[in-house]
Protein backbone atom coordinates (compact mmCIF):
# COMPACT_ATOMS: atom_id res chain seq x y z
CA UNK A 1 0.00 0.00 0.00
CA UNK A 2 1.47 3.18 -0.96
CA UNK A 3 1.50 5.99 1.72
CA UNK A 4 0.01 9.32 1.25
CA UNK A 5 1.82 12.45 2.26
CA UNK A 6 -0.98 15.12 4.10
CA UNK A 7 -1.10 17.68 1.47
CA UNK A 8 -2.17 14.70 -1.29
CA UNK A 9 -5.56 15.00 1.08
CA UNK A 10 -8.38 17.80 1.65
CA UNK A 11 -6.84 19.20 4.68
CA UNK A 12 -6.53 23.08 5.80
CA UNK A 13 -3.73 24.93 5.57
CA UNK A 14 -3.67 25.39 9.58
CA UNK A 15 -3.85 21.69 10.04
CA UNK A 16 -1.03 21.33 7.24
CA UNK A 17 1.31 23.87 9.73
CA UNK A 18 0.62 22.17 12.62
CA UNK A 19 1.67 18.84 10.83
CA UNK A 20 4.78 20.28 9.45
CA UNK A 21 5.76 21.58 13.20
CA UNK A 22 5.60 18.09 14.34
CA UNK A 23 7.65 17.33 11.94
CA UNK A 24 5.63 14.53 10.30
CA UNK A 25 6.33 13.82 6.77
CA UNK A 26 4.17 11.24 5.46
CA UNK A 27 1.16 9.44 6.84
CA UNK A 28 1.45 6.00 8.58
CA UNK A 29 -0.66 2.94 7.39
CA UNK A 30 -3.49 3.64 9.73
CA UNK A 31 -3.58 7.46 8.98
CA UNK A 32 -3.58 6.88 4.86
CA UNK A 33 -6.63 4.06 5.02
CA UNK A 34 -8.91 6.14 7.83
CA UNK A 35 -8.82 9.83 7.60
CA UNK A 36 -9.99 9.96 4.46
CA UNK A 37 -12.84 8.13 5.07
CA UNK A 38 -13.55 10.06 8.63
CA UNK A 39 -13.26 13.23 6.71
CA UNK A 40 -16.30 12.08 4.97
CA UNK A 41 -17.91 11.40 8.45
CA UNK A 42 -18.02 7.51 7.73
CA UNK A 43 -18.31 5.18 11.15
CA UNK A 44 -14.63 3.42 11.61
CA UNK A 45 -13.31 0.24 13.43
CA UNK A 46 -9.56 0.35 12.95
CA UNK A 47 -7.28 -2.39 14.23
CA UNK A 48 -3.72 -0.32 15.23
CA UNK A 49 -1.44 -0.94 17.69
CA UNK A 50 -0.10 2.07 19.62
CA UNK A 51 2.21 3.75 18.45
CA UNK A 52 0.96 3.64 14.33
CA UNK A 53 -0.18 6.87 14.79
CA UNK A 54 -4.24 6.44 15.28
CA UNK A 55 -4.19 9.30 17.61
CA UNK A 56 -4.03 11.89 14.53
CA UNK A 57 -5.94 10.00 12.57
CA UNK A 58 -8.75 10.65 14.52
CA UNK A 59 -7.53 13.68 16.30
CA UNK A 60 -7.44 15.08 12.32
CA UNK A 61 -10.58 14.67 11.96
CA UNK A 62 -11.71 16.29 14.98
CA UNK A 63 -10.15 19.17 14.59
CA UNK A 64 -11.25 19.73 11.17
CA UNK A 65 -14.63 19.57 12.21
CA UNK A 66 -14.78 21.31 15.15
CA UNK A 67 -16.91 24.93 15.13
CA UNK A 68 -14.43 27.13 16.82
CA UNK A 69 -17.44 29.75 17.20
CA UNK A 70 -19.54 27.12 19.51
CA UNK A 71 -18.10 26.91 22.93
CA UNK A 72 -19.99 23.46 24.14
CA UNK A 73 -18.17 20.15 24.10
CA UNK A 74 -18.47 18.52 20.12
CA UNK A 75 -15.97 15.27 20.46
CA UNK A 76 -15.28 13.04 23.25
CA UNK A 77 -12.47 10.70 22.97
CA UNK A 78 -12.47 7.80 25.88
CA UNK A 79 -9.10 6.32 26.60
CA UNK A 80 -8.63 3.88 29.59
CA UNK A 81 -5.70 4.94 31.51
CA UNK A 82 -5.19 8.42 32.33
CA UNK A 83 -1.75 8.55 31.38
CA UNK A 84 -3.24 8.29 27.93
CA UNK A 85 -5.92 10.93 28.34
CA UNK A 86 -2.76 13.65 28.43
CA UNK A 87 -0.79 12.35 26.13
CA UNK A 88 -3.59 12.07 23.15
CA UNK A 89 -5.59 15.47 24.86
CA UNK A 90 -1.85 16.78 24.18
CA UNK A 91 -1.10 15.86 20.44
CA UNK A 92 -4.85 16.97 19.38
CA UNK A 93 -3.48 20.33 20.96
CA UNK A 94 -0.70 20.57 18.50
CA UNK A 95 -2.50 19.43 15.71
CA UNK A 96 -4.77 22.31 16.53
CA UNK A 97 -2.48 25.19 16.87
CA UNK A 98 -2.97 27.22 14.54
CA UNK A 99 -7.11 26.76 14.31
CA UNK A 100 -8.37 29.81 16.74
CA UNK A 101 -10.40 29.03 19.71
CA UNK A 102 -10.31 25.10 19.93
CA UNK A 103 -9.94 23.72 23.38
CA UNK A 104 -9.24 20.78 24.40
CA UNK A 105 -9.54 19.04 28.30
CA UNK A 106 -8.19 15.76 29.39
CA UNK A 107 -10.40 14.50 32.57
CA UNK A 108 -9.47 12.47 34.93
CA UNK A 109 -9.23 10.66 38.45
CA UNK A 110 -6.98 11.75 40.57
CA UNK A 111 -7.32 15.27 39.96
CA UNK A 112 -9.18 18.06 41.65
CA UNK A 113 -13.13 18.03 39.59
CA UNK A 114 -13.78 20.91 40.43
CA UNK A 115 -10.81 22.53 38.43
CA UNK A 116 -12.08 20.01 35.61
CA UNK A 117 -15.68 21.99 36.29
CA UNK A 118 -14.22 25.50 35.80
CA UNK A 119 -12.87 24.83 32.89
CA UNK A 120 -16.09 23.02 30.98
CA UNK A 121 -18.03 25.96 32.05
CA UNK A 122 -15.80 28.40 30.55
CA UNK A 123 -16.19 26.15 27.44
CA UNK A 124 -14.48 23.16 25.38
CA UNK A 125 -14.98 21.55 21.98
CA UNK A 126 -13.34 18.48 22.69
CA UNK A 127 -13.07 16.34 25.77
CA UNK A 128 -10.17 13.65 26.34
CA UNK A 129 -10.76 11.30 29.25
CA UNK A 130 -11.63 8.30 31.33
CA UNK A 131 -15.21 6.59 31.56
CA UNK A 132 -15.72 6.80 35.57
CA UNK A 133 -14.60 10.83 35.19
CA UNK A 134 -16.95 11.50 32.04
CA UNK A 135 -19.89 9.62 33.67
CA UNK A 136 -19.02 11.53 36.96
CA UNK A 137 -19.17 14.90 35.28
CA UNK A 138 -22.27 13.61 33.24
CA UNK A 139 -24.17 12.80 36.48
CA UNK A 140 -23.32 16.39 37.55
CA UNK A 141 -24.38 17.98 34.35
CA UNK A 142 -20.80 19.73 33.92
CA UNK A 143 -20.99 17.57 31.00
CA UNK A 144 -23.56 18.09 28.03
CA UNK A 145 -23.59 15.48 25.28
CA UNK A 146 -26.59 17.25 23.43
CA UNK A 147 -24.25 18.86 21.10
CA UNK A 148 -21.60 15.69 20.48
CA UNK A 149 -20.98 14.80 16.78
CA UNK A 150 -17.89 13.08 17.17
CA UNK A 151 -16.97 9.37 19.84
CA UNK A 152 -13.84 7.99 19.61
CA UNK A 153 -12.94 4.52 21.54
CA UNK A 154 -8.98 4.78 21.84
CA UNK A 155 -7.92 1.28 22.77
CA UNK A 156 -11.49 -0.12 23.17
CA UNK A 157 -10.03 -3.82 23.84
CA UNK A 158 -7.79 -2.26 27.07
CA UNK A 159 -10.90 -0.53 28.31
CA UNK A 160 -13.16 -3.64 28.02
CA UNK A 161 -10.10 -5.36 29.77
CA UNK A 162 -10.53 -2.92 32.71
CA UNK A 163 -14.35 -3.53 33.17
CA UNK A 164 -15.15 -0.47 31.60
CA UNK A 165 -17.75 -1.95 29.47
CA UNK A 166 -20.94 -1.02 31.34
CA UNK A 167 -19.33 2.65 31.60
CA UNK A 168 -18.77 2.70 27.89
CA UNK A 169 -22.48 1.48 27.28
CA UNK A 170 -24.06 3.94 29.85
CA UNK A 171 -22.25 6.93 28.25
CA UNK A 172 -22.89 5.64 24.55
CA UNK A 173 -26.21 5.35 25.66
CA UNK A 174 -27.02 9.03 26.67
CA UNK A 175 -25.84 10.53 23.33
CA UNK A 176 -27.47 11.62 20.16
CA UNK A 177 -27.95 9.21 17.36
CA UNK A 178 -26.59 11.63 14.55
CA UNK A 179 -23.00 11.64 15.21
CA UNK A 180 -19.70 9.88 14.00
CA UNK A 181 -18.62 7.04 16.42
CA UNK A 182 -15.28 5.96 15.86
CA UNK A 183 -13.36 2.26 17.58
CA UNK A 184 -9.59 1.92 17.60
CA UNK A 185 -8.38 -1.42 18.79
CA UNK A 186 -5.18 -3.48 19.07
CA UNK A 187 -7.44 -6.54 18.96
CA UNK A 188 -10.57 -6.98 16.95
CA UNK A 189 -12.02 -10.03 19.00
CA UNK A 190 -15.63 -10.58 18.09
CA UNK A 191 -16.90 -8.81 21.79
CA UNK A 192 -15.54 -5.29 20.57
CA UNK A 193 -17.20 -5.66 16.53
CA UNK A 194 -20.28 -7.03 18.40
CA UNK A 195 -20.32 -4.11 20.73
CA UNK A 196 -19.61 -1.18 18.05
CA UNK A 197 -21.62 -2.28 15.58
CA UNK A 198 -24.78 -1.63 18.06
CA UNK A 199 -23.77 1.81 18.22
CA UNK A 200 -22.67 2.58 14.72
CA UNK A 201 -24.02 2.94 11.42
CA UNK A 202 -22.50 0.54 8.59
CA UNK A 203 -18.98 0.79 9.95
CA UNK A 204 -15.76 0.64 7.62
CA UNK A 205 -13.92 -2.30 9.07
CA UNK A 206 -10.00 -1.22 8.83
CA UNK A 207 -6.65 -3.20 9.21
CA UNK A 208 -3.51 -2.91 8.90
CA UNK A 209 -2.23 -6.00 7.48
CA UNK A 210 1.14 -7.35 8.30
CA UNK A 211 3.63 -8.55 5.48
CA UNK A 212 5.91 -11.18 5.53
CA UNK A 213 9.26 -9.98 6.97
CA UNK A 214 12.66 -11.13 6.20
CA UNK A 215 14.86 -9.82 9.10
CA UNK A 216 18.59 -9.08 7.99
CA UNK A 217 21.36 -11.33 9.96
CA UNK A 218 21.73 -7.93 12.68
CA UNK A 219 22.76 -8.35 15.99
CA UNK A 220 19.55 -6.31 17.83
CA UNK A 221 19.65 -5.06 21.19
CA UNK A 222 17.12 -2.54 22.88
CA UNK A 223 18.03 -0.70 26.14
CA UNK A 224 15.09 0.83 28.54
CA UNK A 225 15.30 4.27 29.74
CA UNK A 226 13.68 7.30 30.51
CA UNK A 227 13.08 9.75 27.73
CA UNK A 228 14.96 12.49 28.89
CA UNK A 229 18.16 10.57 29.25
CA UNK A 230 17.89 9.18 25.34
CA UNK A 231 20.95 11.54 24.32
CA UNK A 232 23.13 10.27 27.06
CA UNK A 233 22.49 6.94 26.67
CA UNK A 234 23.17 7.45 22.82
CA UNK A 235 26.35 9.04 23.69
CA UNK A 236 27.35 5.99 25.95
CA UNK A 237 26.64 3.74 23.17
CA UNK A 238 28.67 5.24 20.67
CA UNK A 239 32.13 6.08 22.94
CA UNK A 240 31.83 2.09 23.96
CA UNK A 241 31.49 0.51 20.67
CA UNK A 242 33.43 3.09 18.62
CA UNK A 243 31.19 2.22 15.14
CA UNK A 244 33.32 3.88 12.13
CA UNK A 245 29.75 4.61 10.44
CA UNK A 246 26.26 4.74 11.81
CA UNK A 247 22.85 6.01 11.25
CA UNK A 248 20.55 7.20 14.07
CA UNK A 249 16.64 7.04 13.23
CA UNK A 250 14.51 9.63 14.69
CA UNK A 251 10.33 9.50 13.96
CA UNK A 252 9.90 13.41 12.73
CA UNK A 253 12.07 15.99 11.16
CA UNK A 254 12.19 18.32 14.51
CA UNK A 255 13.68 15.61 16.29
CA UNK A 256 16.27 15.01 13.84
CA UNK A 257 17.34 18.90 13.39
CA UNK A 258 17.56 18.72 17.47
CA UNK A 259 19.45 15.54 18.03
CA UNK A 260 21.80 16.46 15.66
CA UNK A 261 22.48 19.85 17.18
CA UNK A 262 22.85 18.16 20.57
CA UNK A 263 25.34 15.65 19.17
CA UNK A 264 26.93 18.64 17.28
CA UNK A 265 27.31 19.82 20.90
CA UNK A 266 28.82 17.28 22.66
CA UNK A 267 31.80 16.93 20.31
CA UNK A 268 30.36 14.32 17.56
CA UNK A 269 30.52 14.14 13.86
CA UNK A 270 27.18 14.33 13.16
CA UNK A 271 24.78 15.73 10.53
CA UNK A 272 21.31 15.45 9.96
CA UNK A 273 18.97 14.16 6.54
CA UNK A 274 15.32 14.33 6.50
CA UNK A 275 12.56 15.55 3.92
CA UNK A 276 12.86 18.98 4.27
CA UNK A 277 16.39 19.60 2.85
CA UNK A 278 17.06 20.63 -0.36
CA UNK A 279 18.38 18.03 -2.82
CA UNK A 280 21.51 20.03 -2.99
CA UNK A 281 21.84 19.75 1.34
CA UNK A 282 20.87 16.44 0.54
CA UNK A 283 23.94 15.34 -1.09
CA UNK A 284 26.34 17.33 0.42
CA UNK A 285 25.62 15.53 3.72
CA UNK A 286 25.92 12.01 1.88
CA UNK A 287 28.69 12.98 0.37
CA UNK A 288 30.47 13.94 3.76
CA UNK A 289 28.88 10.91 5.61
CA UNK A 290 30.44 8.47 2.62
CA UNK A 291 33.51 10.53 2.75
CA UNK A 292 33.65 9.71 6.26
CA UNK A 293 33.92 13.25 7.22
CA UNK A 294 31.03 12.74 9.84
CA UNK A 295 30.46 9.69 11.26
CA UNK A 296 26.75 9.91 12.66
CA UNK A 297 24.05 10.36 10.06
CA UNK A 298 20.75 11.37 11.71
CA UNK A 299 17.73 10.87 9.62
CA UNK A 300 14.15 9.98 9.08
CA UNK A 301 12.76 6.95 7.33
CA UNK A 302 11.42 9.16 4.23
CA UNK A 303 14.88 10.80 4.19
CA UNK A 304 17.08 7.06 4.50
CA UNK A 305 15.17 5.76 1.84
CA UNK A 306 17.67 4.27 -1.15
CA UNK A 307 20.37 4.72 0.98
CA UNK A 308 23.19 2.99 -0.66
CA UNK A 309 26.33 1.97 1.55
CA UNK A 310 27.81 -0.98 2.60
CA UNK A 311 30.13 -0.20 5.59
CA UNK A 312 27.72 0.99 8.41
CA UNK A 313 28.63 -0.62 11.47
CA UNK A 314 25.52 0.34 13.85
CA UNK A 315 21.42 1.32 13.55
CA UNK A 316 20.28 3.46 16.70
CA UNK A 317 16.46 3.90 16.58
CA UNK A 318 16.53 7.20 18.87
CA UNK A 319 12.73 6.79 17.86
CA UNK A 320 10.82 3.09 17.85
CA UNK A 321 9.32 3.34 14.24
CA UNK A 322 5.38 3.17 13.56
CA UNK A 323 5.44 -0.36 12.19
CA UNK A 324 7.39 -3.32 12.10
CA UNK A 325 7.82 -2.70 8.36
CA UNK A 326 9.99 0.52 9.14
CA UNK A 327 11.96 -1.33 11.54
CA UNK A 328 13.01 -4.26 9.07
CA UNK A 329 14.36 -1.13 6.63
CA UNK A 330 15.96 0.42 9.54
CA UNK A 331 18.58 -2.39 10.99
CA UNK A 332 18.48 -3.81 7.21
CA UNK A 333 20.73 -0.68 6.66
CA UNK A 334 23.82 -2.27 8.28
CA UNK A 335 25.10 -5.78 7.47
CA UNK A 336 25.29 -5.26 4.16
CA UNK A 337 27.47 -7.31 1.90
CA UNK A 338 27.81 -10.16 4.01
CA UNK A 339 28.86 -8.22 6.45
CA UNK A 340 28.15 -7.90 10.34
CA UNK A 341 25.85 -5.25 12.51
CA UNK A 342 24.83 -4.33 15.20
CA UNK A 343 21.29 -2.45 16.20
CA UNK A 344 19.91 -1.21 19.31
CA UNK A 345 16.63 0.52 19.96
CA UNK A 346 15.91 3.27 22.89
CA UNK A 347 12.79 1.98 24.60
CA UNK A 348 10.78 4.22 26.76
CA UNK A 349 8.05 2.59 28.88
CA UNK A 350 5.30 3.39 26.54
CA UNK A 351 7.57 1.35 23.90
CA UNK A 352 8.17 -2.01 25.61
CA UNK A 353 4.48 -2.84 24.10
CA UNK A 354 5.91 -1.82 20.17
CA UNK A 355 9.26 -4.02 20.84
CA UNK A 356 7.18 -7.20 21.62
CA UNK A 357 4.81 -6.74 18.35
CA UNK A 358 8.07 -6.16 16.33
CA UNK A 359 9.46 -9.31 17.78
CA UNK A 360 6.24 -11.13 17.14
CA UNK A 361 5.69 -10.39 13.60
CA UNK A 362 9.32 -10.61 12.79
CA UNK A 363 10.14 -13.77 14.31
CA UNK A 364 13.35 -12.59 16.11
CA UNK A 365 14.34 -12.23 19.86
CA UNK A 366 15.72 -8.29 20.02
CA UNK A 367 17.78 -9.16 23.03
CA UNK A 368 17.48 -6.38 26.64
CA UNK A 369 20.63 -5.00 27.54
CA UNK A 370 21.64 -2.99 30.74
CA UNK A 371 21.57 0.60 30.81
CA UNK A 372 25.66 1.28 30.07
CA UNK A 373 27.11 2.53 33.04
CA UNK A 374 30.53 3.70 33.64
CA UNK A 375 32.21 0.95 34.38
CA UNK A 376 30.97 -1.44 31.23
CA UNK A 377 32.88 1.41 29.37
CA UNK A 378 35.70 1.93 31.19
CA UNK A 379 36.30 -1.84 30.67
CA UNK A 380 35.33 -1.51 27.12
CA UNK A 381 37.65 0.92 26.32
CA UNK A 382 40.57 -1.03 28.28
CA UNK A 383 39.39 -4.06 25.95
CA UNK A 384 39.78 -1.77 22.88
CA UNK A 385 42.97 -0.36 23.70
CA UNK A 386 44.59 -4.51 24.69
CA UNK A 387 43.38 -5.36 21.63
CA UNK A 388 45.33 -2.12 19.59
CA UNK A 389 48.35 -2.99 21.56
CA UNK A 390 48.53 -6.58 20.55
CA UNK A 391 47.78 -5.17 16.86
CA UNK A 392 50.83 -2.97 17.15
CA UNK A 393 53.12 -5.48 18.61
CA UNK A 394 52.23 -8.24 16.19
CA UNK A 395 52.88 -5.73 13.32
CA UNK A 396 56.04 -5.03 14.34
CA UNK A 397 58.32 -1.59 13.15
CA UNK A 398 58.69 -0.27 16.91
CA UNK A 399 62.38 0.43 16.81
CA UNK A 400 61.78 4.27 16.73
CA UNK A 401 59.42 4.60 19.65
CA UNK A 402 61.92 1.10 21.53
CA UNK A 403 64.56 4.11 21.42
CA UNK A 404 62.73 6.28 23.35
CA UNK A 405 61.15 3.49 25.77
CA UNK A 406 64.88 3.05 26.27
CA UNK A 407 66.03 6.81 27.17
CA UNK A 408 63.22 6.88 29.63
CA UNK A 409 64.33 3.32 31.25
CA UNK A 410 68.43 4.77 31.37
CA UNK A 411 66.76 7.57 33.73
CA UNK A 412 65.70 4.84 36.31
CA UNK A 413 62.01 4.33 35.53
CA UNK A 414 60.95 0.50 35.22
CA UNK A 415 59.47 -0.41 31.98
CA UNK A 416 56.20 -1.34 34.13
CA UNK A 417 56.08 2.44 34.86
CA UNK A 418 56.20 3.79 31.76
CA UNK A 419 53.27 1.81 30.31
CA UNK A 420 51.21 2.45 32.95
CA UNK A 421 51.48 6.31 32.19
CA UNK A 422 51.30 5.90 28.20
CA UNK A 423 48.01 3.64 29.40
CA UNK A 424 46.96 6.49 31.75
CA UNK A 425 47.52 9.39 28.78
CA UNK A 426 44.96 7.77 26.78
CA UNK A 427 42.79 7.05 28.96
CA UNK A 428 42.17 10.42 29.84
CA UNK A 429 40.89 10.29 25.71
CA UNK A 430 38.01 7.65 27.00
CA UNK A 431 35.20 10.47 26.82
CA UNK A 432 34.06 9.14 30.05
CA UNK A 433 34.65 12.51 31.97
CA UNK A 434 31.79 13.83 30.20
CA UNK A 435 29.57 11.04 31.52
CA UNK A 436 27.68 10.67 35.06
CA UNK A 437 26.48 7.79 36.54
CA UNK A 438 22.89 6.87 35.90
CA UNK A 439 20.40 4.14 37.84
CA UNK A 440 19.07 1.24 35.39
CA UNK A 441 15.24 1.38 35.10
CA UNK A 442 13.58 -1.72 34.55
CA UNK A 443 9.72 -1.41 33.71
CA UNK A 444 9.38 -4.99 33.53
CA UNK A 445 9.82 -5.77 36.69
CA UNK A 446 9.09 -3.06 38.76
CA UNK A 447 9.67 -5.00 42.27
CA UNK A 448 8.59 -3.04 45.94
CA UNK A 449 9.49 -4.51 49.03
CA UNK A 450 6.59 -3.44 51.27
CA UNK A 451 3.29 -4.02 49.95
CA UNK A 452 0.55 -3.03 51.64
CA UNK A 453 -3.32 -4.39 51.77
CA UNK A 454 -6.72 -1.98 51.45
CA UNK A 455 -10.19 -2.99 51.78
CA UNK A 456 -13.30 -2.50 49.56
CA UNK A 457 -16.57 -3.45 50.56
CA UNK A 458 -18.00 -4.34 47.49
CA UNK A 459 -17.43 -8.20 45.73
CA UNK A 460 -18.70 -11.03 43.52
CA UNK A 461 -22.44 -10.56 44.25
CA UNK A 462 -22.55 -7.33 42.96
CA UNK A 463 -21.32 -8.53 39.62
CA UNK A 464 -17.99 -7.00 40.57
CA UNK A 465 -14.78 -8.57 39.15
CA UNK A 466 -11.01 -8.01 39.41
CA UNK A 467 -11.03 -5.86 36.17
CA UNK A 468 -13.75 -3.89 37.21
CA UNK A 469 -11.72 -3.25 40.30
CA UNK A 470 -8.37 -2.66 38.57
CA UNK A 471 -10.00 -0.17 36.41
CA UNK A 472 -11.31 1.78 39.49
CA UNK A 473 -8.16 2.03 40.77
CA UNK A 474 -6.46 3.02 37.19
CA UNK A 475 -9.32 5.70 36.93
CA UNK A 476 -9.09 7.29 40.37
CA UNK A 477 -5.81 7.25 40.68
CA UNK A 478 -2.03 7.93 39.61
CA UNK A 479 -0.91 4.21 40.38
CA UNK A 480 1.16 3.18 37.73
CA UNK A 481 -1.00 -0.48 36.93
CA UNK A 482 2.28 -2.86 36.71
CA UNK A 483 2.50 -2.35 40.80
CA UNK A 484 -1.37 -3.13 41.77
CA UNK A 485 -0.60 -6.48 43.44
CA UNK A 486 -3.01 -9.42 44.40
CA UNK A 487 -7.01 -8.88 43.99
CA UNK A 488 -8.57 -11.33 46.41
CA UNK A 489 -12.35 -11.04 45.94
CA UNK A 490 -14.98 -12.75 48.38
CA UNK A 491 -18.89 -12.51 48.02
CA UNK A 492 -19.28 -9.09 50.00
CA UNK A 493 -15.63 -7.43 49.87
CA UNK A 494 -12.34 -7.28 48.24
CA UNK A 495 -8.56 -6.96 49.07
CA UNK A 496 -6.01 -5.18 46.79
CA UNK A 497 -2.55 -5.26 47.54
CA UNK A 498 -0.78 -1.65 46.75
CA UNK A 499 2.88 -0.82 47.29
CA UNK A 500 2.98 0.94 51.02
CA UNK A 501 3.96 4.14 49.42
CA UNK A 502 0.81 4.45 47.40
CA UNK A 503 -1.90 2.76 49.85
CA UNK A 504 -3.11 6.47 51.42
CA UNK A 505 -3.52 8.30 48.17
CA UNK A 506 -5.57 5.32 46.87
CA UNK A 507 -7.93 5.19 49.81
CA UNK A 508 -8.33 8.89 49.50
CA UNK A 509 -9.00 9.00 45.91
CA UNK A 510 -10.69 5.65 45.89
CA UNK A 511 -13.54 6.36 48.72
CA UNK A 512 -16.65 7.15 48.11
CA UNK A 513 -16.27 6.35 44.10
CA UNK A 514 -18.08 4.45 42.23
CA UNK A 515 -17.19 0.98 41.17
CA UNK A 516 -20.09 -0.92 38.47
CA UNK A 517 -22.57 1.86 39.80
CA UNK A 518 -22.07 0.89 43.48
CA UNK A 519 -20.70 3.39 45.81
CA UNK A 520 -17.27 2.16 47.46
CA UNK A 521 -16.07 2.27 50.94
CA UNK A 522 -12.14 2.05 50.78
CA UNK A 523 -9.78 1.37 54.03
CA UNK A 524 -6.58 0.08 54.86
CA UNK A 525 -6.61 -3.89 55.81
CA UNK A 526 -4.83 -5.37 58.34
CA UNK A 527 -1.87 -7.12 57.14
CA UNK A 528 -2.14 -10.93 55.67
CA UNK A 529 -2.52 -13.28 58.96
Amino acid sequence: MVKLKFEDINLSREILRAVSDMGFEEMSSIQTQTIPILLEGLDIIGQAQTGTGKTAAFGIPIVENCDSQDRRPQAIVLCPTRELSIQVAEEIRRLAKYKKDIFVLPIYGGQPINRQINTLKKGVQIVVGTPGRIMDHIRRKTLKLDNINMVILDEADEMFDMGFRDDIEWIMNGLKEERQTIFFSATMPDEIIKFAKQYQNQPKIIRIAHKELTVPKVEQYYVELKEDIKTEILSRLLDIYNPKLSIVFCNTKKKVDELTIELQGRGYFADGLHGDLKQTQRDRVMNKFRSGNIDILVATDVAARGLDIDDIDMVFNYDIPQDEESYVHRIGRTARAGREGIAFSLVTKRDIKRIKDIQKYTSTKIMRKELPTLKSMEEKHTDILFNKIKDEIDKGQLDKYEEIIRDIIDEDYTSLEIAAALLKLYSKDNKLDKHKELKSVDYENVNFSHMSRIFINIGKRKGVSPRHILGAIMNETNIPRKTVGDIDMYDKFTFVEIPSEYVEDVVKRLNNKRIKGNKVKVELANPRP
